[in-house]
């Protein structure tokens, strides 16, 4: 019996990214900076310079550093200005989630940002995965009202390894919040998460390395640390790989 082939949301950090990302037929993409630490907010120009170029809803990561979920009221204070900002130049939604000391749900300060974006569309994001609890932690966020999904790898570092636990939270949901499944999802192993689970939303990277451009080469010097990529080796969206994943998606769900 076919089903409902999943909406397909590519992680982005640059134009040309989001641009291979819908050719290669995504459904919207997430707008982040910094994706070696998991992904930070991107500047105003990047979110301009990125609706301008796409046609597809773009959802704006707003988290102000990397690290933990669990922020100080300064930092509380960027979040909310970056949602206003994203909101003034177009996007369509807003990534984030913020959790207490204990690990769970901040429900207070999440709630907060959810009225800052409204009308846009709101994303909980990975801090999910590392909730003291992900079947109250899903209550949680469910009783804010006004998050449209959570992005999960099942509590687990891939959604392989946790692909029980996302089948547990997708009935547990209920359609009362889409269980989007993220981390670790690729060409080589979609069909057997789809075949594990109606799924309706799923996040990739379909990444590749891009070599640079440059002819002088310095491979002594580092502008980040030293154990990150090389600065001659850019990490960018490949549109060949996402309609591979594409593909492979619909493989997956026309064959049950």
């Amino acid at each position: 019996m076919s089903r409902t082939i999943p909406n397909i949301e590519v992680c982005i950090d640059s134009v040309q990214s989001a641009v291979n990302a819908e050719n290669g037929k995504a459904s919207r993409v997430e707008l982040c900076d910094n994706l070696i630490e998991g992904g930070t907010t991107p500047s105003s120009g990047m979110i301009a310079a990125v609706l301008e170029r796409v046609k597809i809803p773009v959802m704006v990561m707003i988290r102000p550093r990397g690290g933990d979920f669990c922020y100080s009221d300064d930092e509380f204070k960027v979040m909310c200005l970056d949602i206003q900002h994203a909101k003034l130049l177009g996007a369509h939604g807003v990534v984030f989630g913020i959790l207490k000391p204990d690990g769970s749900v901040d429900i207070d300060k999440v709630s907060k940002l959810v009225d800052v974006a409204k009308p846009l569309k709101v994303t909980f994001h990975r801090a999910f995965d590392m909730t003291n609890d992900p079947f109250k932690a899903l209550e949680d966020i469910i009783s804010i009202g006004g998050i449209q999904r959570i992005l999960t790898s099942g509590h687990d570092s891939t959604v392989l390894e946790g692909l029980d636990t996302i089948v547990k939270l997708v009935r547990k949901a209920n359609d009362r919040i889409v269980i989007m499944a993220g981390g670790g999802i690729r060409e080589s192993n979609i069909e057997r998460i789809l075949s594990a689970i109606e799924l309706k939303e799923i996040h990739v990277s379909a990444s590749t390395i891009i070599p640079s451009v440059m002819e002088h080469k310095i491979s002594t010097i580092h502008m980040g640390k030293a154990y990150y990529n090389s600065e001659y080796m850019i990490n960018g969206v490949s549109e060949e790989r996402l309609k591979k994943i594409v593909s492979a998606a619909e493989r997956g769900e026309s064959s049950k």
